[in-house]
């Protein structure tokens, strides 16, 4: 499984610099808010159709393998991947999150825990907006995260924080890297 632990991903967050403008908004003694943003050159259709294909750009699996992931583009959609069938057992599967908001072209809405996150009584809403901007497309990425864990939650906002810019980076390079708002 690719999911790191806290320390991995804070060490992580200390060593990487992540091409896109990214910080905690809000923490509080249950939850915290995260918000990540960078402008890319390609246009708002370009963006939405990256996006609704996270096998392209999206990093951390459970199976290792971002092209067992899927993204079903509807209210009430998966945002899904495929364990394959191993060692005698057949296949699994895990809800990443579940889509509870389309407006193509300019919002997608998911509900669900990411990693680590979804053996804990939490409950996550990431909202990624589309907006069109001199020179290309804005693309915001908002993580709100509360309820109860095993460990202080707010304390666990930066660390959330560095895998969602990994995530929006991920995408952002795909799309050819950020770019100045022109």
């Amino acid at each position: 499984m690719n999911y790191p632990t806290i320390a991995t991903c804070a060490g992580a967050l200390l060593a990487a610099s992540a091409p896109v403008h990214a910080e905690v908004i809000e923490s509080a003694s249950g939850g915290f808010a995260t918000r990540d943003s960078a402008v890319v050159a390609a246009d708002r259709a370009t963006v939405w159709n990256a996006l609704l294909h996270p096998e392209n750009w999206w990093s951390h699996t459970w199976s290792d393998n971002p092209a067992n992931l899927h993204l079903e583009a509807r209210a009430g959609g998966c945002f899904c991947e495929t364990i394959p069938a191993a060692d005698g057992w057949p296949a699994g599967s895990v809800e990443h999150m579940r889509v509870i908001s389309v407006m193509p072209g300019s919002t997608l809405r998911m509900s669900g825990s990411l990693g680590p996150l979804q053996a804990e009584g939490l409950t996550g809403t990431l909202t990624v907006t589309l907006e069109d901007v001199g020179g290309g497309t804005r693309i915001t990425w908002d993580y709100i995260t509360g309820g109860e864990a095993r460990f202080p939650v707010a304390q666990f906002g930066p660390v959330v924080d560095g895998v969602q810019s990994e995530f929006l980076g991920e995408l952002v390079a795909l799309l050819g890297g950020p770019v100045e708002e022109g």
